[in-house]
């Protein structure tokens, strides 16, 4: 059956452990409503019954209650069964959806079924289709068919295609096809070992954490083996531990693993100086006047080196070989782990623009 006075009208979702704060607020706040906090034992939701108009309530839920992330209007209602769900959501999205738009049907399943939220999925958006003409899009709908299971009830809703806030919006183009371009050359911290440790470690999630196309240690000379051994040790721990966050996180693509590789400094600069050298130094020119030759540098194809120093900077005969030198932070001293991360992140901003023209894509 669709909505009645019996049946919830909002479906709250909050922060895990706020949904009895939640619930409290909107009673205070409106106390002709039901809040029922974690219905069926679920975290994270809350039930709101007793509504006199829905998108008033919502909205003055929205607006002074910020324990509530997400403001569901229920349209109607369902036993947990594939069939069943579909003949709702085909009422519901009758004067919803319009043959002009694109749906999609993103289902939340919570308790034991003999379905998947896969089956749900299937039948309901071959139904919503069949009753409104209008066409499905998976990653870029107009509308979204929300289908929310809490073991054998189920609440249908029609939300607008933005309302999933974690996705990218059209126009707003993803930064990590431009940071594979990137080769990051880094001096290792070599000292007492448990510092060696704990940087390599730091280092190593900053990198990850950008995904750039590959990483490069360049010692200079001859340093101390354990030193090294340790700093890589404590560099590869820190990037399998942010990749393996990366891999849950991310649902839309597969992280990239940053690859690491050892070369000495000098060895890497002789080698690599007819692609583009970029030096982090204080020396150099402020991140914020070179805009024009970062934006020149990579339009070139091919990889782009940025050079980090570590307790020593990069040696000063390198500079002769860099087609920029730039100082992130005028007048700050940046600790290791943080200066290519800060480099990074400043140039994704002065060359966003720039990528997001090109959808993504800077060569």
């Amino acid at each position: 059956m669709q909505r009645s006075t019996e049946n919830p009208c909002l479906l709250i979702k909050t922060p895990l452990n706020m949904e009895k704060i939640a619930s409290t607020l909107i009673t205070e706040k409106l106390p002709w409503l039901k809040a029922i906090p974690e219905p069926g034992g679920y975290k994270g939701l809350v039930l709101v019954y007793g509504c006199k108009d829905r998108e008033k309530e919502a909205s003055i839920i929205s607006h002074e209650i910020p324990e509530a992330d997400r403001i569901i209007l229920i349209e109607g209602v369902a036993e947990a069964d594939p069939q069943k769900i579909a003949e709702i959501a085909s009422i519901v999205s009758r004067n919803k959806i319009n043959r002009k738009e694109c749906f999609a049907v993103r289902t939340v399943r919570r308790g034991k079924h003999n379905f998947t939220s896969i089956d749900v999925n299937i039948v309901v958006g071959d139904a919503v289709r069949r009753e409104t003409g209008a066409c499905v899009n998976l990653s870029n709908p107009d509308k979204i068919v929300l289908v929310e299971i809490i073991r054998d009830k189920v609440y249908i809703s029609i939300v607008p295609g933005n309302f999933m806030l974690r996705k990218l919006p059209p126009g707003k183009k993803p930064v990590h096809r431009i940071l594979r371009k990137i080769r990051v050359v880094q001096m290792p911290y070599l000292g007492p070992l448990d510092a060696c440790k704990n940087m390599g470690i730091r280092v190593g999630r900053e990198i990850q954490n950008f995904e750039v196309g590959e990483l490069v240690i360049a010692p200079i000379g001859k340093v101390p083996a354990d030193e090294l051994e340790t700093f890589l040790r404590g560099l590869r721990e820190g990037i399998e531990s942010r990749y393996r966050i990366q891999k849950k996180s991310y649902n839309n693509r597969k992280p990239w693993k940053v690859p690491v590789y050892i070369q000495d400094l000098y060895e890497f600069v002789r080698a690599h100086s007819n692609e583009p050298i970029i030096v982090l130094e204080p020396e150099g020119k402020p991140v914020s006047e070179v805009g024009e030759e970062l934006r020149e540098i990579f339009a070139k194809p091919g990889k782009i080196n940025i050079l980090a120093g570590s307790r020593e900077g990069i040696p000063l005969g390198v500079y002769r070989f860099a087609d920029l030198v730039i100082d992130i932070a005028p007048g700050i001293t940046l600790s290791t782990e943080y200066a290519v991360s800060s480099a990074l992140i400043a140039i994704i901003t002065m060359l966003y623009d720039e990528i997001n023209a090109n959808n993504g894509v800077m060569d």
